[in-house]
């Protein structure tokens, strides 16, 4: 079951996602210690990523 999510989806994929995935935790935490200019700073990473992913996707 997992070959086959990471065949269809691809190992670069699944990398980015995790990236995303610890983008918003990181940003979560630092929202929540009180440095909510650099949480907000970092959001933007995530849907950045998920953006050029996309574009890569569909650039053919």
């Amino acid at each position: 079951m997992l070959k086959n999510f990471v065949q269809s989806v691809g190992v670069i994929n699944i990398i980015l996602l995790l990236c995303v995935l610890s983008i918003i935790v990181v940003s979560e935490y630092l929202y929540l210690t009180g440095n909510k200019l650099d949480a907000i700073f970092i959001a933007f990473w995530a849907p950045t990523i998920l953006g050029f992913m996309n574009y890569f996707k569909y650039r053919k």
